[in-house]
């Protein structure tokens, strides 16, 4: 008896110590396990923004709205959302890959939209068919909007209460000391 006691405590106090009970839209056993799987691979690498500011980051990623939407894009031509965070944080001197998942490893993580600052990055789960566990990024500008690349509308912002937004919301990233 005592020794599933001890199981059933070592087992709750493992998974409270586990993130994914804060992330609200993970909402199956297998997304669970991707976000392990992701968490355990690495995360909260640090990125050197330099003396950039959230200020000049989001001013530039302006100048993209309306470019339309292509995969694997990162020009004015067209460009994917990877590829906008890529194309922005270069033209800044600032060196992310291109791929929303691996962008995600970098900065400290923000579970909730409450807290978020200009220029904290965006990720998104389920936004389209992929194999990747994280399929969308953006950069967050404030007022509880992002810029991000949108399918249909290219580079658009976006308020992050929008329903099918919200509801693939999975966390931000905090990459500048604000």
């Amino acid at each position: 008896m005592l020794f599933a006691v001890s199981q059933l405590l070592i087992a709750s106090c493992s998974k409270r110590a586990y993130p994914g009970s804060s992330f609200k839209n993970i909402e199956t056993r297998a997304e669970n396990k991707e976000l392990k799987n992701f968490m355990d691979a690495g995360t909260e690498k640090v990125l050197d923004t330099r003396d950039v500011t959230p200020d000049e980051v989001i001013t530039t990623a302006r100048k993209y709205l309306g470019v339309p939407h292509c995969m694997g894009g990162t020009t004015m031509k067209c460009i994917d959302c990877s590829g906008l965070l890529v194309a922005v944080f270069t033209s800044n001197g600032i060196k992310l890959p291109h791929n929303s998942e691996e962008q995600a490893r970098y900065g400290k993580i923000i579970t909730g939209t409450e807290n978020l600052k200009k220029g904290d990055l965006v990720f998104f789960i389920r936004s389209y068919e992929t194999t990747h566990f994280i399929t969308h990024s953006g950069i967050y500008i404030g007022n509880n909007k992002f810029i991000h690349t949108s399918a249909k509308a290219g580079v658009t912002i976006t308020s992050l209460s929008d329903p099918w937004w919200s509801e693939r919301y999975l966390f931000a990233t905090r990459v500048f000391r604000q």
